[in-house]
């Protein structure tokens, strides 16, 4: 009989059954950190103007200024790129040569939400309504009969900017999209959920007192009196706003054991979040770190905050200018040398929706960091698919530095699928996996995800900027 020992597949074990007093101490704290980032954040221009606040108390650098002062960056200095606050990129230069590569993190802050059109305000059966369009892949449905808040910026003629944040403060009225009454809805009900609720439909509701003295539309003229008495702005600077409609409220503990996390925006700010605390964590790298938080993911990553723009790609040039050793050639290099972690979520296995998975291939609640080798939908079609040696490598870091980890795929073949950015960054020749935490209710106004794989993609992240 020979000796050989057959080695199984990887079991994926619950993370919760492996940790120490001190761990869950860490764990519950990293969490509540997170909790109240994404509770006082719900947009992409809020939790960047927070991000750039924590990254300069932890001795970042605008590189703007850097580049104005022709300053020399050297090992261990520490700069920031932010394009109009909607992308932030942070950079650590590490002791090796840019042209070795960068450890790199990538996500996305933008989240599904109710945007307003450029001409929103209107006046219908003394009603002062909002026209909104929806942004990103959102079930229509689940926006009604809820509270929601305002939140955004109008800019003014003069230049001048006024940050909106309305709905949040226990004191703040809500706002909201009714819903039809059971009593009156039996056409609605006979409708497929894609078109019981419109997109046309999805109009807000500001107020209903008329303004004493005014002949037409006396209640739009009154939210209009409020919103100039407060804010200082008049009907026409909603043209050159950008106003989000989010739900109200702050993310939750989730469950009676507190294990997990409700809250909006997690898809990906759960990700962004966690990258940025790994970002802070490495402050003396073997090979520069660099992460990147962008916009319009939800969308394509169109636009110029968007992953398809030149914005990364710049800023790295800029970079290598500021170490002295800037040309075509080199950024090329330097791109093509990095490795990549896409940050960003896939599907938890849900026992209510259990028949949209394939088990052996699902990621569970609980077990930690999910790696997937590829996204895509049906065939792989639109998929960035990591090379078999990249993923030995993170499967060799991992398993060194403790960290819990999983692989999955995003659902039964023929039912759908998904994407990143990571297929973006691959265009430079670069290794790129994506690379997050598995999330109940993806895309509804509040997600779920479990506490415990939040605090093993924290560690995975600052393993793989150490390591790889």
């Amino acid at each position: 009989m020979s000796d050989t020992k057959v080695t199984l597949k990887k079991e994926y074990k619950n993370t919760w059954d492996t940790y120490s007093k001190e761990d869950l101490e860490k764990l519950f704290a990293y969490a509540e950190r997170y909790r109240k980032f994404i509770s006082d954040n719900k947009t992409e221009r809020e939790c960047i103007r927070d991000l750039v606040k924590k990254a300069e108390a932890a001795g970042y650098q605008d590189i703007q200024e850097l580049i104005k002062a022709d300053k020399r960056l050297v090992s261990g200095d520490k700069v920031y790129a932010n394009y109009k606050d909607k992308t932030l990129i942070l950079f650590c230069v590490g002791e090796k040569p840019l042209t070795e590569g960068l450890n790199l993190l990538g996500a996305h802050l933008d989240s599904p939400r109710l945007d307003l059109k450029p001409n929103p305000l209107y006046e219908d059966t003394d009603f002062a309504m909002l026209k909104t369009h929806y942004y990103g892949g959102v079930k229509k449905y689940q926006w009604v009969a809820m509270p929601l808040a305002i939140h955004g910026v109008v800019a003014k003629k003069d230049g001048s900017i006024v940050n909106l944040n309305i709905g949040e403060d226990e004191t703040d009225p809500v706002v909201g999209i009714s819903d039809l009454l059971i009593h009156l809805a039996g056409e609605q009900m006979q409708k497929k959920l894609s078109e019981a609720i419109k997109g046309e439909d999805l109009n807000i509701c500001l107020g209903s007192i008329p303004l004493e003295g005014e002949e037409k539309d006396k209640v739009k003229a009154n939210i209009l009196k409020l919103l100039y008495e407060k804010y200082g702005i008049v009907e026409e600077d909603l043209v050159s706003a950008e106003i989000e409609i989010v739900p109200a409220g702050a993310a939750r503990d989730y469950g009676l054991d507190r294990s997990m996390i409700i809250g909006y925006g997690q898809d990906d700010r759960v990700c962004g979040y966690a990258s940025f605390e790994a970002q802070l964590e490495v402050e003396k790298p073997v090979k520069t770190t660099a992460t990147v938080l962008v916009d319009k993911e939800e969308i394509g990553s169109v636009g110029a905050s968007g992953m398809q723009s030149h914005f990364f790609e710049n800023m790295v040039a800029e970079l290598l200018n500021l170490t002295g050793e800037y040309s075509s050639l080199l950024l090329k290099r330097t791109l093509a040398s990095s490795k990549m972690l896409s940050s960003d979520v896939t599907a938890g296995y849900d026992p209510n929706y259990a028949s949209v998975l394939e088990k052996n291939n699902a990621a569970y609640f609980g077990k930690g960091v999910v790696f997937m080798k590829y996204t895509g939908s049906r065939g792989k079609s639109g998929s960035n698919e990591a090379n078999a040696e990249f993923v030995a490598e993170l499967r060799r870091i991992m398993e060194e530095n403790q960290v819990s980890w999983q692989t999955a795929e995003l659902g039964r073949i023929d039912l759908g699928g998904g994407g990143t950015i990571a297929y973006i960054l691959a265009h430079y020749g670069m290794d790129v996996i994506d690379c997050g935490v598995p999330v109940h209710s993806m895309h509804a106004p509040w997600e779920i995800t479990s506490k415990a794989d939040l605090y093993e993609m924290r560690k995975a992240y600052v393993a793989f900027l150490k390591n790889a």
